[in-house]
């Protein structure tokens, strides 16, 4: 890209950028960045994430997501601050778990754990959607599916590598993969 388009970028978003160079996710999350939506800020990212089994990087994807960050410098009133995050978590669950009416409250208090603690967080708001597919008639012989869908966004500052890695821990949870015990990483 030539170089004049990025001569208005505020140095706020340019740290907020760099602060996204060399994120520390887990490595079952493979990121990728992807356009960004233009209209709901100035400045905005977009990454999308996929989690797999440990070891099985070949097989499909055990989960999902998006990670937008948007900037407006001049800030917008519903979110307290000049930086948005806004996630998009999903993934397939085991029917039984599905139905389980604690499930909504379940998932938020996974946002709460991961996303809440982090550094500068506020007006953290989300909704939580489980959605159940049962087959009939010739399709009967499908198996019932449940998918789990979480989202949220939060207002943050512009150090934003602990929410971006807070965000990939919610990601493996969502997909059933164990929370790393505190200071162990995995090699």
């Amino acid at each position: 890209m030539a170089s004049h388009l990025y001569q208005d970028v505020p140095d706020s978003f340019r740290a907020a950028l760099a602060s996204l160079r060399a994120p520390k996710v887990r490595p079952e999350v493979v990121l990728t960045e992807v356009p960004a939506p233009s209209r709901l800020a100035p400045f905005s990212l977009a990454l999308t994430a996929e989690v797999f089994l440990p070891h099985d990087i070949d097989d499909a994807p055990v989960a999902s997501g998006r990670f937008v960050v948007l900037h407006d410098p001049e800030g917008q009133a519903s979110w307290d601050g000049d930086f948005r995050a806004v996630t998009l978590a999903r993934a397939a669950l085991e029917p039984d778990i599905g139905h389980d009416p604690l499930l909504p409250g379940v998932a938020w208090s996974w946002v709460e754990e991961n996303i809440a603690t982090q550094p500068d967080t506020r007006a953290l708001g989300g909704t939580i959607t489980a959605v159940a597919s049962e087959s009939f008639g010739a399709l009967a012989a499908q198996e019932s599916s449940v998918e789990l869908e979480i989202r949220a966004s939060w207002t943050t500052d512009s150090d934003l590598a602990p929410h971006l890695d807070a965000w990939s821990q919610l990601l493996c949870t969502v997909a059933g993969i164990p929370p790393l015990p505190a200071g162990v990483t995995r090699i």
